[in-house]
């Protein structure tokens, strides 16, 4: 089956777009990119749509983007379906345009609602709430099959376009899988060039993020400094929002490293160097409904999960992690303690983790349900001759 994957996304900030094109491929579909990253920050576009002032730059970036957008797809003739790519909001309306209803089916990667993303990030309110949501609603209706990342956030979809909505876990692309095997294959090279080494030392422990209020860093950063002259070692790597109060909550920690961001090649060896990988402990609506990028890739990279106890969460992490309250420093703090002392309970984890993510977590196994939308389980492919 012919699949255009299409947008200005950027997968090297947003590989949730790119787990899709990996997962359709393993199932054999024929995947071509039609792809110009439009250059913006999620935080970028988001500030954009809720400052109407600054809306002219967005448009005159699409703009340009679109041209070339529209010449490359001409080129690539017509396909059996389209997916477009996270943050899509006016890029399925230029697809709409390209492919015809009834044609071609169009699909929209709906990851992020623009009126939900603002109100978590703090900029919602009044007419440009108002807004948010005719921009959310326009998108729903352009396309043919909506894709969100939980059964929560398949709720808050409206009633009218609930037919149209299949739930794809985020899930973990490539890179991530074979930095967990890397890992460990270099971790028996040194056990075996040093057999008497120590294998005892800090748990080591890393965040990467945005630090944004769904994220909640400050908890993180409560928690650390909670924990001064215990044996863990922290890496706390990205900018954001909450950047600075997390930090003035862990400066009594003299552990923690702060990393400013990682070039998204070079993150997924980084973090399976590390024994835990952080999820999110934000309060917020949003954060009760999501399960993030850094769970699915943390726990492919084979560290040991730590994150907040939601229902989607426990759902599809299960016994393998550790859930903590939401917005609980004290109980985080209590987590890593307990790991940092109880080593057996630490490899347990991480092997749980991993192979969950091996079974379930990968590109292969997330698009499933995708599919079998595009394509009814028994059903031949558009191009099959039989």
């Amino acid at each position: 089956m012919r699949t255009i994957i299409f947008g200005t996304y950027d997968t090297a900030m947003h590989p949730r777009i790119a787990t899709i094109a990996e997962g359709l491929a393993a199932r054999g579909f024929d995947v071509t990119e039609c792809n110009i990253p439009l250059g913006l920050t999620t935080a970028d576009r988001v500030e954009m749509l809720a400052k109407p002032w600054k809306a002219g730059g967005l448009a005159v970036r699409l703009a340009s983007r679109w041209i070339g957008l529209a010449a490359k797809a001409r080129g690539l003739g017509r396909p059996d379906a389209v997916v477009v790519g996270y943050l899509g909001h006016f890029d399925v309306h230029l697809a709409r345009l390209l492919y015809r209803r009834g044609q071609v089916p169009l699909v929209l990667d709906h990851l992020i609602s623009a009126a939900n993303t603002a109100k978590d990030r703090r900029l919602d309110g009044g007419l440009k709430t108002k807004l948010l949501r005719l921009i959310d609603a326009a998108a729903l209706s352009a396309a043919d099959i909506v894709l969100v990342d939980t059964e929560e956030h398949r709720e808050i979809v409206p009633e009218k376009y609930q037919s149209k909505v299949v739930v794809v876990p985020v899930g973990a692309p490539a890179p991530w899988h074979r930095a967990a095997v890397e890992q460990a294959a270099a971790a028996e090279q040194a056990a075996a060039a040093e057999p008497s080494a120590d294998s005892s030392g800090p748990l080591k422990v890393v965040f990467y993020g945005l630090y944004t209020p769904l994220q909640g860093t400050p908890v993180i950063g409560e928690a650390l400094g909670r924990i001064v002259g215990a044996p863990v070692e922290v890496t706390m790597i990205g900018r954001g929002q909450d950047e600075a109060a997390t930090k003035q909550a862990a400066a009594a920690n003299p552990s923690v490293r702060w990393l400013d961001w990682v070039p998204a090649a070079e993150l997924p060896a980084l973090v399976a160097s590390h024994d835990v990988c952080l999820g999110i402990f934000g309060t917020g609506d949003k954060a009760l409904r999501v399960v993030p990028n850094k769970v699915f890739q943390g726990a492919a990279a084979g560290c040991a999960v730590i994150t907040s106890d939601t229902a989607p969460q426990r759902r599809v992490l299960g016994d393998a992690a550790v859930l903590v309250p939401p917005g609980d420093p004290a109980a985080l703090a209590d987590a890593l303690l307990r790991l940092a002392g109880d080593r057996e309970t630490l490899l347990k984890l991480r092997h749980a983790a991993r192979q969950l993510a091996a079974e379930r977590f990968t590109p292969e196994q997330v698009v499933g349900p995708l599919t079998d939308r595009l394509v009814p389980p028994h059903a031949p492919l558009p191009h099959d001759p039989a």
